[in-house]
């Protein structure tokens, strides 16, 4: 939670840059990686005209843990658009649990009683339901950090030159996962590289 924090209070969309900034209309090509400064600057134009480049604790300069400022920049980059993803899922199971949602075949749901705030159905539910669901974090966490998996599908680490953002498949696992977690029904796969690259900026201002 503390890179959450810091990568966080940085506020600076430029600091999770995906993509480099393209000359206007032009339809980029596969993402690079922006390890350095000078692009980061570049592409928070991109991400938000008005607010530009800002990173007010000079975090894009530092060498975390003894390491590179490209490492620390990529780090920097995955830690916001991870907690962006989480903050958003957060916000929808926020709606749903608010709203009384439930699976009819959840045994565990339905043992809650209704009519809770979101934060109390989360203190009703069994011990044994949040540890299930904490284990699950850790494991989600545990394959985006892989290196043997990452080479396995041609990909690098964040903090090696890697995509910030990319999760990989299922596919090295022994039993069979029939849904990637990033793209489940291949929307982003067939997209082109210009409504993806819309996309990733969406993504990261809506974060």
């Amino acid at each position: 939670m503390l890179s959450a924090s810091v990568a966080l209070s940085a506020g600076s969309a430029a600091i999770t840059a995906p993509v480099a900034a393209p000359g206007r209309g032009a339809v980029r090509a596969a993402a690079p990686a922006l390890m350095d400064k000078s692009g980061l600057e570049g592409f928070a134009k991109e991400l938000n005209p008005v607010v530009g480049y800002w990173d007010p604790l000079n975090l894009s300069n530092g060498e975390f843990w003894g390491d590179s400022n490209s490492a620390t920049i990529g780090f920097l980059r995955e830690a916001e658009i991870k907690h962006g993803r989480i903050a958003m899922a957060g916000f929808v199971g926020y709606i749903v649990h608010s709203n009384d949602i439930r699976w009819t075949f959840d045994k565990v749901a339905a043992s809650v009683p209704t009519g809770l705030p979101a934060p109390a159905v989360w203190d009703a539910i069994p011990d044994i339901a949040k540890w299930q669901i904490i284990l699950f974090v850790g494991v989600m966490e545990s394959w985006r950090e892989n290196k043997v998996v990452l080479e396995a599908e041609g990909q690098k680490h964040y903090m090696s030159g890697g995509k910030p953002g990319y999760f990989p498949s299922f596919d090295l696992l022994p039993h069979p996962v029939p849904f990637p977690l990033f793209d489940p029904f291949g929307i982003s796969k067939r997209a082109t590289e210009e409504k993806k690259a819309k996309g990733r900026l969406a993504e990261i201002n809506n974060g």
